[in-house]
């Protein structure tokens, strides 16, 4: 059930936050529901869809939105107060530029866009405005488990962090599923939780590959090893398995100079029955992180309300695309690359 939301303090005024939702695939109709269902203080007042008859069909069903398939013209109507973009990643930069034109708070979700330059004219034109807009969609960040780790490595619990083993794990691949998606697509996330959870940059990428699973698609090496180098000295490793074929898993341990902490262990119910134990394995992103996309989303609506950005920012949406682009290169060509970054500008310090 939806709880009810004061007054907004954006451009709106008197209401709720008046939400345009770009893409209505899975990950945006998901997201209109979220809005329409669980998010306090906002509204879809509009959908955009280049599949006109989909953004209609998405459109009925909540009340008060208006279907598009133009989004500088869903922008431009009466009542939309803030984009939310979930099309697909070619189609990131066009819309985020015409969201800073309007000055609209903007949440993208991952990839800010598909490549490291196309990501620095975003954050180039972020700059030219002066202020935060945009907050890109890392959900990890809102996930509690990951927000306790961050905690307990912020606060010296474990000693500085020496190194990081990740594990992100999807039951299989769609058709189409190429070897560079296995970074852009899965890794990006370990990538920016690398940065996040250290507070330190990513310099080099080197990529491993073991015999192929005899489940991966042919063309496919899966599994595959990255481990990504930091400005701090520390070791990120990630075990990256497309087609492990029993389940999604994301796990994480840190390990410290006084210790170590781990999440992603599961720890829910565990039955015993039928001489067995066991619990359930999640299937796919949307179950394991459903909570954190609805803390993500909430803490966006609350501070656009309050007229501020927060959360992961274009630099980082920037950064882990330059870092993405050296995982692929390191992947194509089996040696260690180098990451090249532009100049952090003042107003992401």
């Amino acid at each position: 059930m939806k709880h009810e939301g004061a007054g907004k303090g954006g451009s709106g005024g008197g209401g709720d936050l008046g939400v345009a939702v770009i893409g209505t695939g899975r990950m945006g109709s998901d997201h209109v529901r979220r809005l329409d269902r669980v998010i306090s203080g906002a509204r879809v007042s509009a959908v955009i869809d280049v599949d006109g008859e989909r953004a209609e069909r998405i459109a009925g069903g909540v009340p008060g939105c208006t279907a598009y398939t133009d989004a500088a013209a869903a922008m431009d109507a009466g009542g939309v107060d803030a984009v939310l973009i979930a099309s697909p990643g070619p189609a990131h930069e066009e819309a985020l530029l015409a969201a800073f034109a309007r000055d609209l708070p903007v949440l993208c979700e991952k990839p800010l866009t598909p490549g490291a330059e196309s990501a620095l004219r975003v954050l180039e034109a972020e700059v030219r405005l002066g202020h935060r807009r945009a907050q890109v969609g890392f959900m990890r960040r809102y996930d509690t488990e990951y927000l306790q780790l961050k905690a307990l490595l912020d606060g010296g619990g474990l000693g500085r962090t020496l190194m990081l083993h990740c594990r992100h794990r999807n039951v299989a691949t769609p058709p189409g599923f190429t070897e560079a998606m296995m970074i852009n697509d899965s890794v990006v996330h370990e990538i920016d939780a690398t940065r996040w959870l250290l507070g330190q940059e990513i310099t080099a990428v080197s990529v491993v590959k073991p015999a192929p699973s005899p489940a991966a698609p042919g063309g496919l090496s899966d599994p595959q090893l990255v481990l990504l180098e930091t400005s701090g000295g520390a070791l990120a490793d990630v075990e990256v398995f497309v087609n492990c074929g029993f389940g999604y898993q994301v796990r994480c341990e840190a390990v410290g100079e006084r210790g170590s902490a781990r999440l992603g262990d599961a720890h829910g119910l565990c039955v015993n029955a039928a001489g067995r134990w066991g619990g359930a394995i999640a299937q796919d992103y949307v179950d394991r992180f459903r909570e954190a996309y609805d803390r993500e989303i909430q803490h966006w609506v609350d501070a656009a309300r309050r007229g501020v950005t927060e959360g992961p920012s274009v630099w980082d949406g920037y950064a882990a695309a330059a870092v993405c682009e050296a995982g692929v290169r390191a992947q194509a060509s089996g040696a260690r690359t180098e990451v090249t970054l532009a100049a952090r500008p003042p107003m992401y310090a």
